[in-house]
């Protein structure tokens, strides 16, 4: 039997819960124990946020598996710490980048040469909730209160140098123009709905080719490259919202777009992982971009 490559690993886990009509980045906001945490982003044993692909990875686990904290370890990690996963528990698959080099020939010179190539490795860690004996530190930590948080999306927005108009009653950026386009604040159905929909419009905004140049080979509405234009939108908003703290809801176009996804993911194993990484990028550019007293930066 064949080993699958992780990148189809993961494909194929994303492409069940759109399948099942989910969207994995939403989900541990649509109620239960996970919105109670405060805390968002799967967190590493350091405390760092995780990044990318794992952070879809995890919140799928944690909601699946009722978890309400967001850290989790390594094996070993847990036992550097005094501590012992509990037998019979079982961990959760993630990712991480490598780099190596080999020895390979040139046909053209004859010449052998070193070339330099990327790999995608997993491993696995646990959930703090399958872990005895942890420090006090990896305890839950309360939320934020409401208008902190709010606040906070609120100071992060303004921080940012997009143009942005408020009028009608659809949300979109115009590359042409270089705008954000959205409805009156008081439209929406309640704060975290406008920052939302503003943090999916101001990642649509990073793609302009004067900051992250992002295109897809996008030609016209609805072909793949908007499908993957608007992949890496949706999961940039999601990871906007973690970091501030918001509550995301799918958008009315719900339906349309899972399935513009779906067939872009099984024509390439990839794009999932690589939308995931364009996503962390276009975060990254507007959290450098944000006042740092503004909000806290993920590291």
């Amino acid at each position: 039997m064949t080993k699958q490559d992780p990148h189809s690993r993961i494909t194929d886990r994303i492409l069940a819960e759109l399948e099942q009509g989910a969207r994995p980045w939403i989900r541990p906001w649509s109620g239960g124990d996970m919105a109670a945490s405060g805390q968002t982003r799967p967190l590493r044993a350091t405390g760092q946020p995780y990044r990318g692909i794992n952070v879809l990875l995890l919140w799928i686990e944690a909601q699946a598996s009722g978890f309400v904290s967001p850290s989790w370890m390594t094996y070993k990690q847990a036992q550097a710490l005094g501590a012992q996963v509990r037998k019979g528990e079982r961990g959760a698959t993630v990712v991480y980048y490598g780099d190596s080099s080999g020895t390979v020939h040139d046909e053209a010179s004859g010449e052998d040469r070193e070339k330099t190539f990327r790999f995608l490795k997993t491993y696995t860690v646990f959930n703090v909730a399958q872990i005895d004996g942890l420090p006090e530190r990896f305890r839950i930590v309360e939320p934020s209160p409401e208008v902190e948080r709010i606040e906070t999306a609120e100071a992060f927005f303004a921080s940012i140098p997009a143009t942005v108009n408020h009028g009608g009653d659809k949300a979109y950026y115009v590359p042409s123009a270089d705008r954000i386009q959205l409805p009156p604040f008081g439209a929406f159905h309640d704060a975290h709905g406008y920052y939302t929909t503003r943090g999916h419009e101001t990642v649509h905004w990073t793609r302009h080719e004067s900051r992250l140049d992002r295109s897809f080979r996008r030609e016209k509405w609805g072909d793949e490259g908007y499908a993957r234009e608007e992949l890496v939108a949706e999961l940039g908003a999601a990871f906007l919202a973690a970091d501030l703290g918001l509550c995301i809801e799918p958008r009315p176009d719900h339906a349309s777009y899972i399935a513009s996804w779906i067939k872009v993911l099984q024509n390439d194993s990839r794009a999932i992982v690589q939308a995931a990484a364009h996503a962390e990028r276009a975060v990254a550019y507007l959290q450098q971009l944000a006042n740092p007293k503004a909000i806290k930066e993920a590291a």
